[in-house]
């Protein structure tokens, strides 16, 4: 942990976290209808979850509407499915291979709905981080017992880790307050 090597990869892997907090946003749309908005669905296809872009092809052919076109006819009801239990709201409609699911205007108990599950994406952002922390504080523990590392060293790499730790999470807060102050906008 002493070097900046370890340093640079808990900062690669909580700037992880921040990343994939954002594309986990990114699903949480309002206004127009956007192709994003179904990437985090999984779908349960050939013994296994898989993401919805690797069984079907999204496209929004209009502002209110999703098309998926499934590749695999068998897999059509569970792409429906995967897509109306995902949480969003949505009522996809199968005709053939092609899926339909229209995007209804919000209204504010769903704005809010939205608002919550935006909430919970933080919570395991957050988690995230500090799994990450609790790693970074195990190594140098370790390396603390074993001599590698003096007392001030520990004390100075710990606070380091903390500051890394807390400009993670208020990152996380700062996007959490943009994304709801946007799904709040009508």
């Amino acid at each position: 942990m002493s070097d900046d090597a370890n340093f640079d990869d808990i900062q690669r892997r909580m700037d992880g976290a921040l990343t994939s907090l954002k594309d986990d946003f990114k699903g949480l749309r309002t206004g127009r209808a956007h192709t994003s908005l179904l990437d985090p669905v999984k779908v349960k296809a050939y013994g296994g979850e898989m993401p919805l872009s690797q069984v079907a092809h999204v496209n929004a052919p209009e502002p209110r509407m999703l098309t998926v076109q499934v590749w695999d006819r068998s897999l059509t009801t569970a792409v429906e499915k995967a897509i109306r239990d995902f949480g969003l709201g949505l009522n996809p409609q199968a005709e053939g291979q092609t899926i339909r699911v229209p995007i209804p205007t919000l209204s504010e108990e769903r704005r809010q709905e939205i608002s919550k599950v935006a909430s919970k994406y933080a919570e395991q952002g957050r988690v995230a981080v500090r799994n990450v922390r609790r790693d970074g504080m195990d190594a140098l523990k370790k390396q603390q017992k074993e001599g590698e590392i003096s007392e001030d060293d520990y004390k100075r790499y710990t606070e380091k880790l903390q500051k890394m730790t807390d400009d993670h999470i208020k990152q996380i807060d700062e996007l959490l307050e943009h994304k709801e102050q946007e799904l709040m906008q009508v």
